[in-house]
Order: structure tokens, then sequence, then C-alpha cells
């Protein structure tokens, strides 16, 4: 049987297996809806069906039909990771370069934020981040652009204890940019953009920061526009599933 593409790829089972992935594409289905949308013989959509729930592409839903399953998404969360960081060296040095400031890339990773990507300043007084350093999730821009779009119980949680507020991360969803001035780093000012993936979900930000004496007291008013291009770009890669 032919997949989806309209060409066989030669190995039968995984054609048919692909089938029965395309046909959950559009909803839960019963066995006799795979039957249906597939075309294979019922006992042998049931064998697929059944195996494809033994390595989680396939669950069921509280009506007993098939659905898409979660390792789907844990595989699409790691492909997607990969096209971030594929896309981001070009655009994190074109953002150094445009502003003069070190950029850096900020994905969550539980109650913390991990730098995955960074571009330093080539040379005087810089904000250094290096690619793996851990930092907390109560202070800068950048935890502000990865709390401000949370769902509401979450967002509740994570401003208890935070350096910024309710109101200001209201301001972040309206502008689609933060800055911060001296609340992670004393001296320090930063701004970032969220990236967003292909499901409209802030998946990382996008900052630059360095010292306060260059940025000002309103680093937005400097480099906002530069940074919202930036995360614009990463988001656009995404969606697109290739490096820009």
């Amino acid at each position: 049987m032919d997949n989806t593409s309209g060409a066989s790829s030669g190995v039968g089972v995984l054609d048919k297996a692909a089938l029965v992935l395309s046909a959950l594409e559009s909803g839960p289905a019963t066995l006799a809806g795979l039957v249906g949308a597939t075309g294979l013989a019922r006992p042998t959509a049931h064998r697929l069906a059944v195996a494809l729930e033994h390595h989680r592409m396939v669950a069921r839903d509280m009506q007993g039909r098939f659905i898409l399953g979660p390792r789907l998404a844990e595989l699409a969360a790691a492909a997607g990771e990969d096209r971030l960081l594929a896309s981001a060296g070009p655009v994190l040095t074109h953002l150094r370069d445009v502003t003069g400031e070190s950029a850096q890339l900020y994905r969550r990773q539980g109650e913390m934020r991990i730098c995955v990507a960074a571009a330093e300043r080539l040379s005087g007084l810089r904000d250094t981040v290096p690619v793996g350093s851990t930092l907390p999730m109560k202070a800068g821009s950048a935890a502000q652009i990865l709390m401000a779009w949370e769902e509401p119980e979450r967002l509740h949680r994570g401003l208890q204890g935070a350096r910024f507020t309710a109101t200001a991360l209201s301001g972040v969803r309206r502008r689609g940019w933060a800055q911060s001035i001296g609340e992670r780093e004393p001296g320090v000012a930063s701004v970032s953009a969220p990236v967003r993936g292909p499901s409209n979900r802030v998946v990382a930000a996008v900052s630059v920061s360095g010292p306060i004496e260059r940025l000002t007291r309103h680093p937005g008013r400097m480099h906002a526009q530069a940074i919202v291009d930036a995360a614009a770009r990463l988001s656009e890669a995404l969606r697109r599933g290739g490096a820009v």
C-alpha cells in the first residue's frame, strides 16, 4: 500500500504504519475508522495500531479510540530544538554586530533558564553568559519573556519571589519585548523578545545584555527593534523547519 506521499518506500510495513499515523492526524479514530481511512485489512490495521501504541506513537482516548501518542510530540520537540540551535548562530552573530552587545538565546528548563547559544561582544566591557549557564527564572528580561505567556497557574507560581510583577508581564505581552535594568545583576541591563514555535507557543527568549552605562536605563529604546527582528527570524526558521 502506498504511503501518503504517493510513493512506496519499498518497506511495506513502514508504509502501512505511516498510513495509520496519517489517518490519526485528523483526530481520534475507531478501528473501523482506521480501516476506512487507510484501506488496510482490519487485522492489519489493528496489529499496526497496537504495535505503534507499544512504542507510544499511538495512544487511546477516554472512549478507547486511537489517537496520536506522546512520543511524536517528544520527537517533534527534539527536532525543533535542533532547528533552533542550527539557526541561532548566524542570527545571534548578526544581532551582536547590529547592537554591539553580547547576544544570548535562552530556553526554560523546569524552574530555571539555560543559555543554549551565545555570541559575545568581541572587546571591551561586556556581559558574558557562557553556553550552558543556568540562571533563575526570577529576574532578567529573558525570564520575563519565558514567563509572560505561561498558563495562569504556572505564571502565578512563578511570580512568587520574582523581581518583576504581573503588571510588568502584562506590559511585556502588549509590547512583545521585555527589558531589565540591574534586575539579574547590578550594573547590567538587557532586552529580550520571544521565539515562537509552529504552534505559536513561546519556546525561547533571544536577548542582548551589557552594562547599563552603554544600554542606559531605557535599553528597549535602543535595541527592542533589533531583538524583535532576531526573534522573528528564529521563529520563521522553526516554522519553515530549516535554518535561516
